[in-house]
């Protein structure tokens, strides 16, 4: 039933990732072909010889680094023999640019596993948010596959080894300027260093560009064109496309003009490397070439804050309609300065960006280059403002000014749009967060995290949620914004409470409440107060839990906004009663909060509160309303693609069904909770599934496979410091190794277990330490 594999994981089988990646999509992520590609046939032969004779087979080498000089055609190489190989990897191929050489950040390999995994089918929602759990996940699906993975314009070895897979099968091409010697050394990778064009393959180049469009030019002048170019792809193109764009223009002409560049180049630059100046000089004589408004956005451009953009990103940096934004990168694609990567998708090769950036410092005004800065920042926060409401209605928003002249942010027609927009842009979200801050719009910094904070908290992208939040912190209390520094420390203290860092989540929300009580925000301190709540109630501090609670709900009915949170509070507390055993109690909060979500048709606090109800039930003996509660509430999480829900219900559906005596349905429900709390990061629930499926196994008389899961989740409780839920799996512990016969190792663990519990004095606590005292009083198994 279950198999350890060489990452730690435990996988089940028909569950888990083994079961995800039979059904997962096959990717096709290559970009386009190169069009008018030359030659290099002894490069594509060397990559040849990387493959086996027969059609997927497993290869003797797994990497190969094609490294070489900056537009020297390392990635035209590496795309051209994919495309040619691609019968070799039926199940499909993955490709990053890894953007180790552009002026931005790289991507880290965090953010190239989670494009990765999406890729593979992993929702956005199920990425876990530690980047080694998503290495492991991600060598998991790749497992047994015959798979590509190109990692384009990498820099070091740390950007490329978590993207490795684990298993023979699949082939790694990364490129890079550098040799990346660790891969070499540490993990057999194949090197192939490819060097610039020799004369007749430069001078085939620049034919294939201009053929059908130019009359046969002579090819001494041909010879002359392409060392100007240092027989450098990149420059060969761009150069070859503007000699395309004016048949009628003496190449003797374009030559002198491309001289011309280069002599006032090397005017301007001290440097001795033939061949950057080569590229520089190419891409001015290019440039300067553009009509007035085209190299207009080509040099703004360089201001955008990530490295890939849409036209409507584009059209606010310009101020331009969309419509007139999208002409002019065509324009800007169709002279070689602009690469397309998708629809509406665009991206710089790294040297052009940063001669865009150049050129934007050199001949757009000071003031010019903020304003429009400003506008991309302001669309940005605007389109995520916009993306919030579809994917998280019905909350409290931060208020924005108007996007004012030259700013057109898009709207959504739904969910599923609104979240695919973020997946295209959560990068740039983060380096706008940044990019905002360096310039001194501290507003549009604190705002922008502020505005995602729901979006946060559904995803849980931790690493970008903490990075975005502490950007948006500094900057609100730079500018002494303390409204700003409330909404932030209260997503902090909501990012830490969702990762189980209970101490740190309690300063940042006490902060909060402190700078609200300060303001006279009292809705805010309402809110507050109920997340205060949210954390005692984990730490299992009940009665401190409750009157928290009470008191968010009494202000918020003094405040007459209790319509909104009402219901919601009514749940908590109906979640402290039943923790503290006082069913009667829940069940009257529990029906209360339900009849209010169901008339705001609020379907997600309908399904919570269902979850709670399902619990309530079953320990009152309901055991088939307690199957229909839990039913009800994940079919309200499947409905809604949540995996947050899903797999927290799941929870509750796998009590109901063990105490319905359906082990082998809990077990299921239990498995399928634990894989999804991993990939949400939640280790602390988590680990609660993981004692469900102990529970289930000891049902099933699989006594050591039950005491194997109860001791992995008293492991990661014992890490998180949580005592209750330490208590409560070593007791599940303790009856398994009881009933496998291991008595001594069973009365250690319940040991323990009574004196962790000597910290609580609420009823179930009792009833538990009353429990474990009579199991250490009868001793030995059947007494």
């Amino acid at each position: 039933m279950q198999a350890r594999d060489v990452n730690g994981g435990v996988h089940f089988h028909g569950s888990g990732p083994v079961a995800a990646r039979a059904n997962s999509p096959k990717p096709r992520q290559l970009p386009g072909d190169v069009r008018t590609f030359v030659n290099r046939a002894d490069e594509l032969s060397r990559l040849d010889s990387l493959l086996s004779g027969d059609v997927g087979e497993p290869r003797a080498v797994s990497i190969c680094v094609i490294a070489g000089t900056a537009g020297v055609g390392k990635t035209s190489l590496a795309l051209r023999w994919a495309h040619q190989s691609h019968a070799h990897f039926p199940d499909g191929q993955l490709y990053v640019n890894l953007r180790g050489y552009d002026p931005g950040a790289p991507v880290s390999a965090q953010e190239a596993l989670y494009r990765f995994l999406l890729a593979l089918g992993v929702p956005a929602t199920a990425v876990p948010a530690d980047t080694e759990a998503a290495a492991a996940l991600y060598r998991s699906l790749l497992a047994g596959r015959r798979m590509l993975v190109v990692l384009d314009n990498a820099a070091t070895v740390g950007q490329v080894r978590p993207l490795l897979p684990g298993t023979a099968g699949c082939l790694v091409i990364v490129t890079s300027r550098s040799r990346l010697s660790g891969l070499a050394v540490r993990d057999g990778a194949h090197r192939l260093t490819v060097g610039t064009l020799a004369e007749p393959e430069a001078v085939a180049l620049l034919r294939a560009v201009t053929a059908g469009y130019r009359p046969q030019d002579d090819a001494d002048r041909l010879v002359e064109l392409a060392r100007l170019c240092a027989r450098l792809p990149l420059a060969l193109r761009i150069a070859a496309e503007r000699a395309a764009s004016r048949p009628h223009m003496c190449l003797d002409d374009l030559i002198r003009d491309l001289r011309d560049e280069s002599a006032l180049w090397d005017a301007l630059t001290v440097g001795d490397d033939e061949e950057a100046d080569a590229v520089r000089t190419v891409f001015a004589w290019s440039y300067r070439a553009l009509p007035a408004e085209a190299a207009r956005l080509f040099r703004l451009l360089g201001l955008h804050p990530g490295p890939e953009f849409g036209a409507s990103a584009a059209a606010a940096l310009a101020g331009v309609s969309v419509s007139r934004a999208q002409h002019l990168l065509d324009v800007l694609v169709g002279a070689h300065l602009l690469t397309p990567t998708a629809p509406d998708r665009f991206e710089f090769h790294d040297l052009l960006r940063a001669y865009a950036i150049d050129q934007a410092q050199h001949e757009e005004p000071a003031e010019e280059r903020e304003a429009a800065l400003r506008r991309v920042l302001t669309w940005y926060l605007h389109a995520a403002g916009a993306a919030r409401t579809r994917i998280k209605p019905g909350q409290a928003h931060v208020p924005l000014s108007p996007p004012g002249d030259g700013v057109t942010p898009p709207v959504f027609a739904g969910f599923d749009e609104a979240m695919r927009w973020y997946e295209w842009e959560h990068a740039n979200l983060l380096a706008a967060a940044r990019t905002a801050a360096e310039a001194g719009f501290d507003h549009m910094a604190w705002q922008l995290p502020a505005v995602l904070h729901s979006v946060h908290a559904r995803l849980n992208p931790f690493e970008e949620w903490l990075a975005m939040v502490d950007i948006g912190l500094r900057a609100a209390r730079r500018s002494g914004d303390r409204a700003g520094e409330a909404e932030l420390l209260g997503s902090l203290g909501t990012a830490y409470t969702q990762s189980h860092q209970l101490t740190e989540a309690t300063e940042c929300h006490e902060g909060a409440l402190a700078v609200r009580r300060e303001r006279g925000d009292r809705e805010g301190e309402a809110r507050s107060l109920n997340a205060i709540g949210l954390i005692k109630l984990r730490a299992r501090q009940l009665d401190d839990a409750k009157a928290t609670f009470a008191e968010s709900l009494a202000l918020f009915r003094e405040l007459d906004a209790a319509g909104q949170w009402e219901p919601t509070l009514l749940s908590n507390l109906a979640t402290v009663s039943y923790e503290a055993g006082q069913l009667a109690e829940a069940l009257d909060l529990i029906h209360q909060s339900l009849a209010a979500h169901r008339d705001r048709d609020d379907e997600r606090g309908e399904g919570n509160a269902l979850r709670i109800l399902s619990a309530v039930q079953r320990e009152r003996g309901e055991l088939d309303d307690a199957l229909e509660s839990a039913r009800a509430a994940l079919d309200i999480a499947l409905r809604y693609r949540n995996h947050s829900w899903e797999g927290f219900w799941l929870l509750e559906l796998g009590r109901a069904q063990q105490a319905s005596g359906q082990p082998e349905e809990a077990l299921i429900s239990f498995q399928r909770s634990a894989v999804l709390h991993r990939r949400l990061g939640d280790r602390s629930r988590e680990a609660r599934a993981w004692h469900g499926v102990g529970e289930a196994y000891c049902r099933l008389s699989r006594f050591e496979d039950a005491a194997s899961f109860h001791r992995r989740a008293a492991a990661t409780q014992r890490e998180l410091n949580d005592d209750w839920q330490l208590a409560v799996a070593l007791d599940g512990l303790a009856s398994a190794l009881r009933e496998a016969g291991a008595e001594a190792d069973a009365r250690r663990e319940w040991c323990e277990a009574s004196r962790l519990l000597t910290a609580y004095e609420d009823p179930r606590a009792a009833d538990l330490r009353a429990r474990i005292a009579e199991a250490l009083r009868t001793g030995g198994r059947g007494e």
